[in-house]
């Protein structure tokens, strides 16, 4: 069959579909049962793209069905452009869930009352029509939220879990607001065995930061007493600055003004140190807008004064 140009408009994109198909399974039949025609419907298809073309597509026998030279030239073209037509229609859909979706995460209380405003402040400047809702929950409630899908992801503490998968954002030591009642020092650091040693106000069981304390503590076979716990940071703050007792809380949730009658300390030997991160499920693929708010989480949740200092001079510390 000679080859003759045909303008391409008059090739039917349709036929071109049902080619896919038959160039796929090398069979008519096979062709015509996944796009549920019969078999003479297709066969008469792929003469008329023929016919558009001016090319015969397949060498046809009893047995088999293969490909022509022009057949595998077509083959090559018309998954390049699906995959074109694919990735363009990927893009407007992201485009118009970038407009109009929805974003819900849930978020540990010392980083909600602390970092994640300015993120939320600047994506809702640049994504207005976007609705975004958070929860501030403890680490089991958080957790939980992720597992049972009722959130997009979380912005909590990592664990040693193959559950979740943490994409870290930023770390936060802990420090301990000790009224100078308990302790007089020139340092800026504070071991755990001295610390176990004072009156302690800690976050409630719930948090992970309390059990990341207390597994520190049986490590070093040391014990700690506590006549109060508390769910928020500031309420700790509150307890350390009346001389209650020593506050443990992580870096985030330090007062930007510390009272006179009390120091900030680092703890040490060892250094406890927690990672913030963004908590999916294993395996969970996040829509273009909660990913676009993971991206500015990114940018912004870390403190750009503190990483500033870090990286000029390191935190140096006083054992």
């Amino acid at each position: 069959m000679k080859a003759i140009i045909k303008p391409l408009a008059q090739v039917n994109l349709k036929l071109l579909q049902t080619f896919l198909v038959v160039a796929a399974e090398s069979s008519f039949r096979v062709a015509a049962e996944k796009s549920f025609r019969s078999p003479s419907a297709v066969s008469a298809q792929i003469r008329q793209l023929e016919e558009q073309l001016g090319v015969a597509l397949f060498h046809r026998t009893t047995r088999n069905v293969r490909l022509t030279d022009e057949g595998e030239q077509l083959l090559e073209c018309a998954q390049r452009a699906l995959l074109e037509v694919e990735e363009g229609l990927r893009k407007i859909q992201e485009a118009a869930d970038m407009r109009r979706g929805k974003v819900s995460l849930s978020c540990s209380p010392t980083v909600a009352e602390t970092r994640l405003a300015r993120v939320l402040a600047a994506f809702e400047k640049d994504y207005p029509g976007i609705e975004v809702s958070v929860r501030e929950l403890t680490s089991s409630a958080l957790f939980d939220s992720v597992r049972n899908r009722e959130v997009d992801f979380g912005i909590g503490p990592a664990i040693d879990t193959a559950e979740f998968q943490f994409d870290p954002i930023m770390e936060d030591p802990l420090y301990a607001l000790v009224p100078k009642r308990f302790i007089t020092t020139a340092k800026r650091s504070i071991s755990l065995t001295t610390l176990s040693n004072m009156p302690l106000l800690l976050l409630n069981p719930a948090t992970a930061l309390r059990g990341m304390l207390e597994s520190a503590m049986n490590e070093r076979h040391l014990s700690f007493s506590t006549r109060y716990e508390f769910t928020q940071a500031q309420t700790l703050i509150s307890m350390a600055t009346a001389g209650l007792g020593a506050a443990i809380l992580p870096k985030v949730a330090l007062p930007s003004r510390t009272d006179p009658s009390t120091y900030v300390l680092r703890i040490v030997n060892p250094m406890l140190v927690r990672q913030v991160s963004v908590i999916t499920l294993r395996g969970q693929n996040l829509s273009p807008a909660p990913l676009r708010l993971v991206e500015l989480l990114r940018q912004l949740l870390p403190d750009p004064d503190e990483q500033r200092r870090q990286r000029n001079s390191g935190e140096r510390l006083e054992f």
